[in-house]
C-alpha cells in the first residue's frame, strides 16, 4: 500500500487568492513521481489556532505532510510557533541556525535586523534543514505516524530545500515504488472530441486514464502501476494514440523524465533536417515569435499590413504564396504566412469567431489550412500562432498529405 502525502501551505496572500499555490502544484508531481499517494492539499492563513488544529488532524491520517511558508521573521510567520504548541514542542534558540542568519547579511554586506532572531527558533528536537538561498531554515519532526517536513514559501527557496535536504531523507524513510504516467500531448482536437474516440477502449483493471486541457492543447494521462508488463503498457499506449491520428505531437514518459512542448518537438525536428523558417504574423502579431525566442533556426517573424486587411477565401492563396516565395527567397527554407479570411473586425471582438488561413512552403510541398478563432484579440493570437506552428510541426513529422 502507498505512503500518504499531504500538502499543507501557510499564507493569508493564498488563502484570499492574492497568489497562486505554486509551490503545492510542484510538490505534488514530485510526491506522485516518487511514489506516494498525495491525498489533500490544504491552504490555511494566519492564524494560530487554525494551523495547530490542522497540524494535530494531519498528524493522525498522514504518513508524510510537506509544509510550506510561514517561516520568515515577521509577526504572521506562525509555522514554529503552531508545531510547539500542536506537538508540546517548546521553541528552542538554534545558536548555528543564528550564526547562519548572520552570515546571509554579513555577505551581502548588510545589517541584520532583530526581527530575523525568531527564525532561529525552532522547536525541541526538530530537524533543522539548512536554507543555503535565504534566511530562514526549514526543520522536519515526527509528529504520531507522520513526519513533517517545513520549508520556505519562497518558491527558489523550497525547492532548493527540498532537492537538498528533503528528498535524500523521504529515500531513506519510505518504501517508494513510483507508478509510471503516459502523457500523450495534441494539438488542434478537443477534449471532449478525444474522448469519444477513446470511448471503445476498454482500459484494463488498475490502469487510470486522465486529461488536461490548455490552450491549444489537450493531454490524455495514461497511470499505469509499479511493475506493469512493458509490452501491455506499449500496445495500450498505441491503442489510444491510434485513433488521435497526427494529432498527437508527442508521447512523454515519467520514467525518462522527458517533457516535451510543442515549440521543443519542432526544434528537434528543425535541427535535425537543417532548416531556417521565416514567418508573416498577420494574426498571432509576434506570439509565434515570443514562443521561438530561445532557438536559432526562427530566420525572422514579421507582421505584414497589407495581408491583414485584404486576404479572402477564394483568392487568398495566389497572395499567400507569392508572399511565401519571397520569404524563401531571404534565405529560409520553409515559410508560414498567416491571413485573415474575413472581416478583420471581428478579431477585437471576444464575442464573434475570425476566420484565419495559414499558409506553409516548405522544400517539397505546400499546404493552405483554415480555422476559426474565438475568445478575445489576446487569445486569438495564441490560437494562431500555435496553429501555425502544428502545421509546421506535422509537415516535419510526415503528416500532411
Amino acid at each position: 500500500m502507498k505512503p500518504t502525502l499531504e500538502i499543507f501551505s501557510q499564507g493569508e496572500e493564498i488563502v484570499c487568492g492574492q497568489i497562486a499555490d505554486t509551490n503545492a502544484a510542484w510538490l505534488s508531481q514530485q510526491a506522485v513521481q516518487l511514489g506516494f499517494l498525495v491525498s489533500r492539499h490544504t491552504a490555511v492563513g494566519d492564524k494560530l489556532n487554525d494551523l495547530v488544529g490542522l497540524l494535530k488532524e494531519i498528524s493522525g491520517r498522514a504518513d508524510c505532510c510537506l509544509c510550506t511558508g510561514g517561516l520568515g521573521p515577521t509577526t504572521d510567520d506562525l509555522t514554529a510557533q503552531a508545531v510547539a504548541e500542536a506537538f508540546d514542542l517548546p521553541l528552542e534558540f538554534d545558536e548555528l541556525a543564528f550564526a547562519q542568519i548572520q552570515d546571509f547579511f554579513t555577505r551581502r554586506q548588510r545589517i541584520m535586523p532583530d526581527s530575523n532572531r525568531k527564525q532561529a527558533l525552532l522547536p525541541k528536537g526538530a530537524q533543522r534543514l539548512d536554507n543555503a538561498l535565504g534566511t530562514a531554515p526549514g526543520f522536519s519532526v515526527q509528529a504520531g505516524r507522520c513526519w513533517f517536513a517545513f520549508m520556505p514559501g519562497v518558491p527558489s527557496e523550497m525547492r532548493h530545500l527540498f532537492a537538498e535536504r528533503i528528498l535524500p531523507t523521504i529515500n531513506k524513510r519510505f518504501a517508494l515504488a513510483a507508478d509510471r504516467l503516459i502523457t500523450l500531448k495534441t494539438m488542434g482536437i478537443g477534449e471532449s472530441a478525444i474522448q469519444e474516440l477513446l470511448r471503445p477502449i476498454a482500459l484494463p483493471e488498475g490502469v487510470a486514464i486522465g486529461y488536461r486541457a490548455s490552450l491549444g492543447e489537450v493531454q490524455i494521462k495514461l497511470l499505469f502501476p509499479h511493475g506493469y508488463p512493458e509490452q501491455l503498457l506499449n500496445l495500450l499506449t498505441d491503442a489510444v494514440a491510434s485513433p488521435l491520428g497526427d494529432k498527437v505531437f508527442a508521447i512523454d514518459d515519467s520514467s525518462t523524465a522527458r517533457c516535451s512542448d510543442l515549440v521543443g518537438v519542432i526544434d528537434e525536428l528543425m535541427k535535425r533536417h537543417q532548416l531556417r523558417l521565416a514567418v508573416l504574423e498577420t494574426v498571432s502579431r509576434g506570439c509565434l515569435g515570443s514562443l521561438c525566442l530561445t532557438v536559432d533556426w526562427l530566420l525572422s517573424s514579421a507582421y505584414y499590413q497589407a495581408v491583414a486587411s485584404g486576404a479572402t477565401v477564394c483568392d487568398g492563396r495566389e497572395t499567400m504564396q507569392h508572399l511565401a516565395a519571397d520569404l524563401l527567397a531571404s534565405g529560409a527554407d520553409c515559410a508560414l504566412v498567416q491571413a485573415f479570411t474575413d472581416s478583420q473586425e471581428s478579431f477585437a471582438d471576444r464575442g464573434q469567431s475570425t476566420g484565419i488561413s495559414i499558409y506553409l512552403l516548405a522544400p517539397d510541398t505546400s499546404h493552405l489550412a483554415q480555422h476559426r478563432l474565438s475568445g478575445p484579440p489576446a487569445h486569438k493570437q495564441q490560437q494562431a500562432a500555435l496553429l501555425s506552428l502544428d502545421l509546421l510541426r506535422r509537415y516535419l513529422q510526415g503528416c500532411l498529405d
